[in-house]
């Protein structure tokens, strides 16, 4: 602490001239060194005594801007990095977080000096509307790579996010639109990122690839202008925050208590934008070119993430279609198509001579609860990096004779780092079979020898169709396959395609048996 206001305080960056050369001299090919650096300089100014409010303003926007572009390429690098590669994916993922948690509490700190009167608050007057908003920012920010992670988000995200908003608001600064950032999409306000932070946390994203989290990240920041808050229960307010509670955002229901710092929000304009958003891109093929994904990325992809968000932000959002009921029992888990196939028919792999193929490759998870669609279960936490949202799952219960087939579609991460999984299950008994094709081999005939399949269904649907996994590829809507099971010829004509995943076709066919 310096003896005398006008001396400068013991801190390499205390000079403007030597904070640049500093900032300089960062590596600049290692971006994951790079950033721990400069987190390291964000916390180390917030923690020196004798900076004025002003000075370290200026600080935190010079490692800010330097910051963001190592950040964007460790980014890019996680969202195509395996998700087997858990060194390096942690390496990526911890430098990212802590970058954007060290920047959202320094910004932070410059709200309280202000407001506690320190020298250089009346400078950063005119700049508390920009400043809240990078609070804001950084906070929507920690909550998109906590959600990355599938993992729980901590009760402080959700208490700052309401602190600075209820500061502002109370400041009346809250809808004021300033320049957060120079440039492009640089202008936005207070109510503006908090509603961004908001509605990015009810959009469900724990049911999407991390690819298509980025991409809804990205989408409810475009129409972040057009979402609606208001104090008390309103048309098209289908959530509710409190600003005094550290917990997320919940569903407007009547028997929610109206409080006076309660606020109610919902996607307003955003919804119906959305959906012509959506329309426009079926009908040209490609993004309208005033959307930023911050990539390139396929057209159905980001299709179905705008389906995603147009559920949640509907007046009528996904619930569950059967009571969850709690119990306790083992789940036995087959990874994949391959081990699926592997299990069911241990023969088709006579070359490997491998006689204990079914003592082998499989785990043991523990469910907590099950419904007429699934189950939730805890993954023990040696096992499962392979386990991603669209994961294909061979799963026996406990008491179980028979072998079922799921699809991973929900993934958490609880406050003791153990994951859990909703499993959707569509077949409790599946059967090997062999298809090919039936009649003439053409040029439009994909499978053209006998190959494994597996048989979802142990008779057809009202609709006379079964359900099948088929290698990936290998379903053609016009051909019509021939199918062996238990010694009997089948005909399968083509109906569609239910979802095709990494490693197998999920296919529905009339089913005809040959005479």
């Amino acid at each position: 602490m310096p003896l005398f206001g006008g001396s400068k305080p013991d801190h390499p960056m205390a000079d403007i001239k030597q904070a640049k050369t500093i900032i300089a001299d960062l590596p600049p090919n290692d971006a994951i060194k790079a950033l721990d650096e400069i987190t390291f300089w964000l916390d180390s100014i917030s923690r020196a005594d004798g900076f004025k409010v002003d000075y370290s303003y200026e600080l935190y926007g010079l490692l800010d801007r330097v910051g963001k572009v190592h950040q964007r390429k460790l980014s890019q690098e996680y969202l195509t990095t395996d998700r087997q590669e858990k060194f390096r994916e942690n390496k990526l993922w911890t430098a990212s977080f802590d970058f954007w948690k060290t920047l959202g509490n320094a910004y932070s700190q410059c709200l309280e000096q202000f407001q506690a009167g320190a020298r250089g608050a009346r400078a950063v007057k005119k700049l508390i509307p920009a400043i809240s908003c990078r609070v804001l920012r950084a906070l929507s920010l920690q909550l998109k790579w906590v959600m990355l992670r599938y993992g729980p988000i901590a009760d402080r995200v959700w208490g700052d996010l309401g602190q600075v908003f209820f500061f502002a608001e109370n400041r009346g600064i809250a809808g004021e639109e300033v320049e957060v950032y120079p440039g492009l999409h640089g202008q936005s306000s207070v109510q503006q990122e908090f509603l961004k932070a908001l509605m990015l946390g009810i959009s469900s994203t724990d049911g999407l690839t991390p690819v298509r989290q980025e991409i809804a990240e990205r989408l409810v920041a475009h129409f972040g202008k057009m979402y609606i808050m208001q104090k008390r229960p309103a048309a098209g307010c289908n959530y509710c925050f409190d600003l005094a509670m550290r917990k997320p955002a919940m569903r407007a229901l009547k028997r929610v208590e109206v409080t006076p710092t309660m606020r109610y929000f919902g996607a307003g304009n955003a919804l119906p934008a959305l959906r012509q958003v959506m329309e426009k891109t079926k009908a040209d093929g490609c993004l309208p070119a005033d959307i930023n994904l911050g990539g390139a990325y396929d057209t159905d992809i980001v299709l179905s993430v705008m389906r995603h968000l147009a559920m949640y932000w509907s007046e009528d959002p996904p619930a569950r279609h059967s009571e969850r009921r709690k119990t306790a029992t083992r789940l036995t888990v087959i990874h994949g198509f391959q081990d699926m196939l592997k299990w069911l028919d241990p023969v088709q792999d006579a070359e490997s001579l491998d006689f204990n193929v079914q003592n082998a490759g499989t785990e043991s998870w523990i469910v907590e609860n099950v419904s007429d669609g699934g189950y939730g279960a805890i993954i023990p936490q040696v096992k499962g990096d392979w386990i991603k949202i669209g994961s294909l799952l061979g799963v026996q219960a406990e008491r179980s004779r028979f072998w079922g087939a799921g699809i991973v579609r929900r993934i958490t991460r609880d406050e003791y780092q153990q994951r859990r999984v909703g499993i959707q299950v569509f077949s409790t008994a599946i059967i090997p079979v062999r298809v090919a094709p039936a009649g003439e081999v053409s040029s439009i005939n994909v499978t053209r020898d006998s190959e494994a399949a597996v048989l979802l269904s142990t008779s057809p649907d009202k609709k006379g169709e079964i359900a099948m996994l088929l290698t990936p590829g290998t379903y053609v809507a016009s051909q019509t396959l021939e199918m062996i099971v238990r010694g009997k010829s089948y005909i399968l004509i083509p109906s569609r395609l239910n979802e095709s995943g990494e490693d197998f076709d999920w296919a529905s066919f009339k089913i005809m048996q040959r005479q």
